[in-house]
């Protein structure tokens, strides 16, 4: 099983204490600017094989959140769809 397969299943859960008003504030979650553009040179410095260690962990920690919070989206999407009336 992936590991996205894994953090889907673990988060199943959390669909049980959506309510439609916070499955909505979850699904409109994004960076702010400064965190994109952050984030858009950090993934610049990845492509050019030129991040620090320290870069390298902060990128993959980004990586890993956005994983989550995808998924948490996703979760609350499908949420929405079943309660829309």
């Amino acid at each position: 099983m992936a590991i996205a397969s894994y953090l889907d299943h673990l988060l199943d859960p959390l669909t049980d204490v959506f309510t439609p008003e916070v499955a909505s504030a979850i699904v409109e979650l994004h960076a702010d600017s400064e965190l994109e553009t952050h984030v858009a040179e950090l993934r610049r410095k990845a492509n050019d094989g030129t991040l620090t260690l320290a870069e390298e962990a902060e990128y993959k920690d980004f990586v890993e959140a956005i994983d989550v919070i995808s998924i948490i989206q996703a979760k609350a999407r499908h949420f929405l769809a079943k309660h829309a009336a």
